[in-house]
């Protein structure tokens, strides 16, 4: 089978595919590139950027089968894939740990005011008490779509001494209680959560669930965190929620980034291979690249304070001699 690479995948898997097959790797073409290309391959490997669409299957002759390294299948048209008698697949389970921490990693960031204490240091400023957050013990999480990635979500959760809430049409009060969460419907979850974490794919359904009224309905001190697909959250209306001034007409794919307490960052939740052993140049470099808190200047004040600390310690080693 010969197979084209359209969007860069690890160089793991790509050796795999080569074990078995023709592959090529012709990743950054433009659409017309890539139209003119297909006839020649019987399988087609994608991300999220490029476009599977029905015009793609069209000029894909050839092709049997359709991948999608990921887990969501938003790029792929579905029904132009059926009519063409081309299998699509994905990765289902890929990155469900990765974005399980990615949205721990994005919680503790809003909880404890993580990116902008970090750009305040990064101003020369120590404004310390200005940026203490909240403990997360004890708040509730609400979790609105229960699959792989939510379930993970949840024990992580729970262990941090959390209350867990889940929406999930498709989820049952069983399997829920199996995991030691309370399954409510989306509207009580949005009033009791202090947390509100989306876990679902991009549909018809989904698109846009959480807008004004929704934004409503929750605690005046809510989080939202959405580590799902940008289309679900009506980014105006979570703005306008957060009483920014300023304005964006990016939608949905684009994160209103340059407003105000509202962190961004790409979806980075990705699975990565293991990190290389000990000693070699890329662990060298990625321990050099790690960021610490930084201490704030030293002044008079505590400059003396150091040297009597050094005193007395010196003359208590004297005495004891």
């Amino acid at each position: 089978m010969r197979i084209l690479v359209a969007e860069q995948l690890a160089a793991e898997g790509v050796e795999i595919l080569r074990g078995a097959h023709d592959v090529d790797e012709r990743v950054g073409l433009s659409r017309e590139e890539y139209l003119a290309i297909l006839p020649d391959y019987d399988a087609l490997m994608v991300r999220s950027q490029v476009q599977v669409d029905a015009a793609m299957f069209a000029a894909g002759t050839r092709l049997v089968v359709v991948g999608r390294a990921g887990v969501g299948v938003d790029n792929v048209d579905l029904y132009a894939a059926t009519k063409a008698g081309v299998t699509v697949v994905n990765a289902p389970t890929g990155n469900t740990i990765a974005a399980a921490e990615h949205t721990l990693a994005l919680l503790y960031t809003l909880a404890r005011n993580v990116a902008a204490a970090d750009a305040s240091v990064r101003r020369g400023e120590w404004k310390r008490a200005q940026f203490t957050g909240v403990e997360l013990r004890g708040k509730t999480l609400g979790l609105v779509g229960f699959g792989k990635i939510g379930q993970a979500v949840a024990a992580r959760a729970l262990a941090m001494d959390m209350h867990v809430l889940a929406a999930d049409p498709f989820a049952t009060a069983e399997q829920a209680a199996h995991f030691g969460v309370e399954l409510v419907e989306l509207p009580e979850l949005l009033r009791r959560a202090d947390v509100v974490s989306l876990h679902v794919p991009k549909t018809r359904t989904t698109a846009g669930m959480i807008g004004a009224a929704e934004l409503a309905r929750m605690k005046p001190t809510a989080f939202v965190l959405n580590v799902a697909r940008g289309g679900v959250v009506d980014e105006r209306a979570l703005a306008d929620a957060r009483g920014s001034t300023s304005t964006t007409t990016s939608l949905p794919r684009t994160p209103p980034c340059s407003r105000p307490r509202i962190p961004s960052s790409p979806p980075t939740s990705v699975r990565r291979p293991p990190r290389p052993r000990s000693g070699s140049p890329s662990r060298r470099r990625s321990r050099s690249s790690t960021c610490s808190t930084a201490a704030p200047p030293a002044t008079r004040s505590t400059r003396r304070s150091s040297r009597r600390r050094r005193l007395g310690r010196s003359r208590r080693t004297s005495r004891s001699r």
